[in-house]
């Protein structure tokens, strides 16, 4: 007994067109040649799969199919002799034997019926379901391609127009992609059916956007959370201050505390990349860098410079030992 075709899909019977349609894409992709090379297995797979779908695919097949099994496919699903077959199952009922009362008073031999579905062979010997067809309908072809954004629009999301050369097409085609907050290079974005065309009425393919994130001048990325180098000078680290940073969602205040150190991280909860998936954003640290001042080295400066090297004391690099 041939399997049966909503199995093979993994539906259930009362299925709609475009659940059917949604299976049958999965199960090609999974099981395509392309995708899976040398896989014997998967290429029967898809083969199972393909020639159920050309069958559940289309309604008047799939009508036929629900109604007689896999005789619809020996009849040829030619609503003619899915009539005479409705009348012989109906004449078999009424305990009619092989004989069906067929117009006119003459009788239609059930043989001669079956040895029409099978090709001349009367007794059976038909062949297999979906066996040796040729013409089946098969997915487009999966494209892919890469695309560059920046680290602004990793974090905040944005739109990339982007040129495609098609195959068999002279001018590439111009699409406008969504990017979504989160990405990262090895990313991938899909445009669902804008893929290569589907062959002999099968569905068009997928494509499929590599991202790559171009590194920012300033700010670093550690998985989600953002790293930027924040000078700061002499006196606002010994004394404290408040400061104006950027963010790419703008301008904030953060407070230095006295006595910080180079090096000392200032956090920004919540300010870095959102989690693609869902889940905690990730955190802005501000790494702070004291700077000398680079101006002139007036008897002033030289005077202050002074005093701040009587404040060091003598053990500053007692702890350097390598």
């Amino acid at each position: 007994m041939a399997e049966d075709l909503y199995s093979i899909l993994g539906v259930q019977r009362g299925a709609s067109a475009a659940d059917i349609k949604k299976a049958y894409r999965k199960l090609a992709r999974e099981n395509h040649p392309d995708v899976r090379p040398n896989d014997k297995r998967a290429e029967e797979r898809f083969k199972k799969v393909t020639a159920a779908f050309e069958v559940l695919g289309d309604a008047k097949k799939r009508a036929l199919y629900d109604e007689f099994g896999e005789d619809a496919e020996k009849i040829g699903w030619d609503e003619a002799k899915a009539e005479q077959l409705r009348r012989y199952r109906a004449a078999s009922t009424g305990g009619m034997g092989g004989q069906i009362p067929f117009g006119g008073g003459a009788d239609f031999d059930l043989g001669d019926l079956f040895a029409e579905m099978f090709g001349g062979r009367r007794g059976g010997g038909a062949r297999s379901p979906f066996g040796g067809r040729a013409s089946v309908p098969q997915p487009g072809e999966d494209l892919s391609t890469t695309v560059s954004v920046t680290l602004r629009d990793a974090v905040l999301g944005g739109e990339r127009v982007v040129s495609l050369q098609r195959p068999g097409r002279p001018d590439p085609q111009r699409l406008t992609v969504r990017i979504p907050p989160g990405v990262q290079t090895g990313s991938r974005i899909r445009l669902a059916g804008q893929g290569g065309p589907g062959v002999r009425g099968g569905p068009p393919g997928d494509l499929y956007m590599d991202v790559e994130v171009v590194p920012h001048h300033l700010v670093r990325r550690e998985g989600d959370d953002l790293y930027l180098d924040l000078p700061v000078t002499l006196p606002e680290a010994l004394l404290g201050a408040e400061v104006r940073v950027p963010t790419f969602e703008g301008q904030v205040t953060v407070t230095i505390p006295p006595g910080s150190q180079s090096g000392r991280k200032l956090r920004l909860k919540e300010r870095g990349v959102p989690a693609l998936k869902g889940g905690r954003r990730g955190d802005f640290y501000l790494v702070l860098q004291i700077q000398a001042p680079t101006g002139p080295l007036t008897d002033e400066v030289r005077e202050a410079a002074e005093t701040l090297r009587r404040a060091y004391g003598p053990g500053i690099r007692a702890g350097v030992v390598i």
